[in-house]
């Protein structure tokens, strides 16, 4: 519970609303009320809006949309999740390995990392899975985690190189402990937060990914992801005859799992980073709450009201708040002066 209350507002909003997604996925197709390909051959039913029967009515078919977003919701997140652990799993083993290891290990990963950095990763992909596109899945996830792990290779490399000359590693190395273990027990588990930045922003890039590469045709057309929802609904045009239900929900699903993940991206980035996590405490000075990444105010009168707001001086440069406390200085110097004695007289 406090590791859930130290979590910054971005982060429990990106988990709560992910959560709710994963729950979709998972408890989603219990409740489906109709096979998601089930054509109906009335012409009654064909691209009927939303009603009671049809939660988000029905596609030129006649098929449910509402039981297609709910299948489509599982199986866009198993590919991105499925494609953003393998690609996680080879940058964690390419980067902790050729930055620890270095010398010849390090010259020939870092050389497969930038060759498949170089590689243009769009042309690929759509050759590759138009060849490959009535196989399922397994294609996609397969391809999508191949181009996805040499940037948070990098990344980790480039923490990897800081960590490994630190004392605890010398320590450990000392004391006879074997590579393996140094690298499971002592650098990975304090590259925690990189590596979960990297998984969210791999399994963000294969969602989008995926939906794109749907969208325009080259997936398995005949399991209803995000995507080829979208798809059929362009095949359909949909937009043009404004049946937005056939559309509309597919694609904010897909901008709302989107948001959770760039949400708990940022938190991620937020709990890692002390300078981020400084900057979301506040202080108080003459009663008025201050955020730390605010310049320091000057208080223009230090006896005003404390309900008041806006009593703040406007100046903050260097010489300005010189001067006020040369002025204020000055001022309780002449108050505090004693009195002048009469010139030849006793004092009384």
């Amino acid at each position: 519970m406090s590791i859930w209350r130290s979590l910054p507002v971005r982060a429990k909003t990106g988990v709560c609303l992910f959560g709710f997604f994963a729950l979709v996925a998972i408890f989603g197709p219990v409740f489906e009320p109709f096979n998601p390909g089930f054509e109906n051959q009335n012409p009654s039913f064909s691209l009927n809006p939303p009603s009671l029967h049809h939660l988000l009515g029905t596609t030129q078919l006649g098929e449910d949309v509402f039981s297609q977003v709910l299948t489509g919701t599982r199986l866009t997140l198993e590919v991105s999740l499925l494609v953003g652990v393998i690609a996680t799993v080879l940058s964690v083993l390419v980067g902790v390995t050729a930055a620890y290891l270095g010398g010849i290990w390090d010259d020939l990963l870092s050389l497969l990392t930038n060759v498949f950095l170089v590689i243009p990763a769009l042309p690929l992909l759509i050759v590759l899975l138009g060849y490959l596109s009535n196989q399922g899945q397994t294609p996609t996830v397969i391809v999508l985690a191949g181009l996805g792990w040499p940037w948070g290779a990098r990344v980790i490399r480039a923490q990897t190189l800081t960590i490994r000359n630190r004392d605890f590693i010398a320590a450990s190395r000392e004391t006879g402990e074997p590579t393996w273990r140094i690298i499971v027990f002592e650098i990975i588990p304090n590259e925690i937060s990189l590596i979960a930045a990297n998984f969210v922003n791999t399994v963000l890039y294969a969602l989008g990914a995926s939906v794109a590469l749907a969208f325009i045709g080259i997936a398995n057309l005949t399991s209803f992801s995000l995507g080829v929802v979208l798809y059929w609904a362009q095949n359909g045009n949909a937009l043009q005859s404004g049946d937005w239900w056939w559309w509309i929900p597919a694609g904010l699903v897909i901008a709302l799992m989107g948001t959770s993940l760039v949400l708990l991206n940022s938190g991620i980035d937020e709990i890692g980073n002390p300078r981020l996590r400084s900057s979301r405490e506040t202080g108080r000075i003459g009663g008025h709450r201050i955020w730390t990444t605010d310049p320091t105010p000057v208080l223009s009168q230090l006896t005003a009201p404390r309900g008041r707001v806006g009593q703040f001086a406007h100046a903050f440069s260097r010489s300005s708040l010189l001067d006020r406390a040369a002025t204020k200085n000055h001022a309780d110097g002449a108050a505090e002066a004693p009195a002048a004695t009469p010139t030849g007289g006793e004092i009384l």
